[in-house]
């Protein structure tokens, strides 16, 4: 292979990682999350959201770092024309509001979810089992529902409502950045 092949250049890497990020967010977002909660009984649809979100914003995390480290800077007629590449590009003055900042939105909310959010939600989630073994009810069943339950199912729509909030607003700082990714292809 030649040495100025493209797999020797950042880019290809960070378009993969991007479309990955994207692709992930997207089907979870609306399809996977969606179909899940259509086709699953309340207990199994569950089981599945408490083993993919994990993972799910652990991605959300970790590859705007990727990304951050992948960044393929660009090249101008005179060499101090272009911009850096990796973190050098990424915090390059000309990058703070198209790079920088979305880069850094993504990554600190999907840390919110996965560091703070979901285990509170999981918490708050054990609590409601224990009610609804106490209440012989589910705590998804039509009311009336115990005081215990009522304040256990309002925080639960509490957090469950920040993490998704949280969510699209990492879906749109990652449509943000492709944007601006975009913006760079002739």
């Amino acid at each position: 292979m030649a040495e100025n092949s493209i797999l020797f250049s950042l880019a290809p890497y960070h378009v993969l990682s991007y479309g990955t990020l994207l692709g992930t967010q997207v089907f979870h977002t609306f399809i996977n999350s969606v179909a899940s909660f259509k086709v699953l009984e309340r207990p199994q649809f569950a089981i599945l959201q408490r083993a993919v979100f994990p993972v799910y914003f652990g991605i959300q995390t970790a590859v705007p770092a990727v990304l951050a480290l992948t960044y393929p800077g660009s090249r101008g007629l005179l060499a101090d024309l272009g911009t850096p590449s990796s973190l050098a590009g990424v915090f390059h003055a000309s990058n703070r509001w198209g790079v920088l900042v979305p880069l850094g939105i993504m990554s600190a909310t999907g840390l919110v979810n996965l560091a703070y959010l979901l285990p509170e939600t999981n918490k708050v989630t054990a609590l409601r089992r224990q009610q609804e073994k106490k209440d012989g009810k589910a705590s998804y069943d039509k009311a009336p529902h115990s005081k215990e339950m009522v304040a256990l199912n309002k925080k639960f729509g509490q957090l469950h409502g920040i993490s998704s909030l949280l969510n699209l607003v990492t879906l749109v700082a990652t449509v943000v950045y492709g944007v601006k990714l975009s913006s760079r292809l002739d």
